[in-house]
């Protein structure tokens, strides 16, 4: 297990955009039920894509959209062999009233991360509530990387409880931890998602799941499946999926390696603005629906531009063989994928302007 700690430190004008930030976050979302927040989705956005970034980039830019001087730790775990591809960061306000839980999603030139994202498998999570238990089926690749990481996460989310700082955790800070906030794009929003459910479900972990105000993911594919509980019901509830145009994947994995589904409330990015979606994205049924040219990106430019870049070929060629056993061993299809999996996957060039507000431009300088 790899641990990095760090603390930002104070900004300098323009900076920060958010004066008030942590005020603003232990705000938000506290009635059970609360819409979509533009200021949260903002920040939570722009923490979801500089994930891809290290340590000391992620400090920077969290202090600079308003958490001056916050305490920002980074747990990661690689196992190879496994497709193993864990990477988490915890991000903590000075005063200690609110922590940000990032995961990083998929890396396009890792292919271990791509035989993850592919490796469906059959997995589950019991969630409890009271006298009630079930089991639901859960994406295998995407559980195992939570797993990797949960319990250092969770030791630190329970110093926070306690009000100890992350980035030292013999200091005892003004506050405890009041306001949780989880988030993610493509595998790190599906990340989220599954830790927020083992959270919800484990009564052991009650103090901490307390605390959970909201998950924002982006560009997330499906991670559960049936059948639904309480506790299910409870998270999605908190979470708010966001959708681009045209971003395939939020519709896998397809139908013919396992029906999954999409919890929560989801919305659209429609006219240069975030809007709730009426329907919900459906399960793409094969690989073989896969337009030539699809996006998968975080972008909101307004004429939606992206530059392509493609899978790595040992990547494409061994995630068709996989495609290819996996539609074969539900009888769905019975050849190749080959030259489906070689469809172009759009990357957008500008991932932090996941969502901006209604705010002055200097918004725009978080990417300087």
């Amino acid at each position: 297990m790899n641990y990095e700690r760090t603390q930002s430190g104070a900004c300098l004008p323009p900076f920060p955009i958010h004066p008030d930030l942590a005020d603003d976050l232990v705000a938000a979302h506290r009635a059970p039920g609360s819409d979509r927040d533009a200021l949260v989705s903002h920040v939570l956005g722009t923490c979801a894509a500089y994930a891809y970034s290290d340590l000391a980039t992620v400090a920077t830019i969290m202090s600079r959209v308003g958490l001056e001087n916050c305490a920002c730790v980074r747990v990661a775990q690689t196992v190879d062999a496994m497709f193993i591809f864990s990477t988490a960061y915890l991000v903590q306000s000075r005063c200690g009233r609110v922590v940000i839980l990032c995961y990083r999603g998929t890396e396009p030139t890792t292919l271990g991360n791509w035989l993850g994202d592919a490796d469906v498998g059959s997995d589950s999570i019991p969630l409890r509530a009271g006298d009630e238990t079930v089991d639901i089926g859960v994406h295998c690749g995407f559980h195992r990387n939570v797993r990797a990481t949960q319990w250092s996460v969770l030791n630190e989310l329970q110093s926070a409880l306690e009000g100890r700082s992350l980035h030292d955790p013999e200091t005892r800070l003004p506050n405890a931890m009041e306001a949780l906030y989880v988030t993610g794009h493509s595998l790190g929003g599906a990340m989220a998602v599954l830790f927020a459910l083992s959270l919800a479900g484990t009564p052991a972990l009650a103090a901490l799941a307390e605390k959970l105000r909201a998950v924002y993911t982006y560009g997330q594919p499906m991670a559960v499946v049936e059948p639904k509980s309480r506790v299910m019901d409870a998270v999605a509830a908190k979470l708010f999926r966001h959708v681009r145009p045209r971003d395939i994947v939020p519709s896998l994995p397809p139908l013919a390696w396992g029906q999954f589904s999409h919890i929560g409330n989801e919305y659209s990015f429609t006219d240069g603005e975030w809007m709730r979606s009426e329907k919900t994205v459906e399960q793409l049924a094969s690989f073989r629906e896969i337009p030539a040219r699809c996006s998968h990106s975080s972008s909101t430019e307004s004429d939606g531009r992206a530059h392509a870049i493609r899978w790595p070929s040992t990547a494409r060629t061994t995630i068709s063989r996989r495609c290819a056993r996996a539609d074969a061993s539900r009888s769905l299809a019975t050849k190749d994928d080959s030259s489906e999996t070689n469809d172009v996957v759009r990357v957008a060039t500008r991932p932090w302007s996941l969502d901006i507000p209604e705010k002055p431009n200097r918004t725009q300088n978080v990417e300087r």
